[in-house]
């Protein structure tokens, strides 16, 4: 029973570290979170991601 309640504590802090991470990069004007190039991307002042291929 403990040990259920310690994982459960562990995805709730992951998650909850997750959404800050998130926010904090939204809060930076970075538009593509996943994406390495976001903070030099091109397309960026646009609201797009760069790295879709057509």
């Amino acid at each position: 029973m403990t040990v259920d309640i310690i994982v459960m504590l562990i995805i709730v802090l992951l998650v909850v570290a997750a959404i800050m991470y998130i926010r904090g990069e939204k809060k930076r004007g970075v538009t593509c979170i996943g994406c390495p190039h976001a903070a030099e991307c091109a397309k960026k002042k646009q609201g797009g991601c760069g790295t879709d291929t057509k």
